[in-house]
């Protein structure tokens, strides 16, 4: 029988760019040292960038329960910046592509935080509808 070889395809830039702007009512910004910055009715949702070496590395926001977990759990850390100031966010460092499908549902999951902290009025106006999956 032959061997199965399985590739694992790290996330980069473009395919993050790709599925931020893939939710509704998302603004992309080039901010803050040429980071990827994707937003929700003006708030930050997540980021591309600030990676300590030349690998890609995304940051997030988690619930309180995700930050927990995720801050000591290989492949992540509190977020530079967010998280020393008291603010649950996450990078994930990992860059093997491991992690890349946990990522998706983080990033799913901090565009909802963010979205659920703006008002009923500035929802409606985007046309946010969180009772659909993303």
């Amino acid at each position: 029988m032959p061997e199965c070889t399985i590739w694992q395809v790290t996330m980069n830039y473009d395919e993050f760019n790709q599925y931020c702007g893939s939710f509704p009512a998302t603004t992309h910004v080039v901010q803050w040292g040429n980071s990827h910055v994707w937003k929700v009715g003006g708030k930050v949702f997540a980021i591309g960038g600030w990676s300590q070496n030349d690998r890609a590395a995304f940051t997030f926001k988690a619930s309180d329960l995700n930050f927990d977990y995720l801050s000591h759990h290989d492949g992540y850390r509190p977020a530079p910046y967010f998280a020393n100031r008291g603010m649950k966010w996450i990078q994930q460092t990992e860059a093997s592509g491991r992690l890349d499908e946990e990522l998706r549902y983080y990033l799913a999951e901090s565009y909802r935080l963010v979205s659920l902290g703006l008002s009923r009025k500035k929802k409606q106006e985007l046309g946010i509808n969180l009772q659909k999956k993303y």
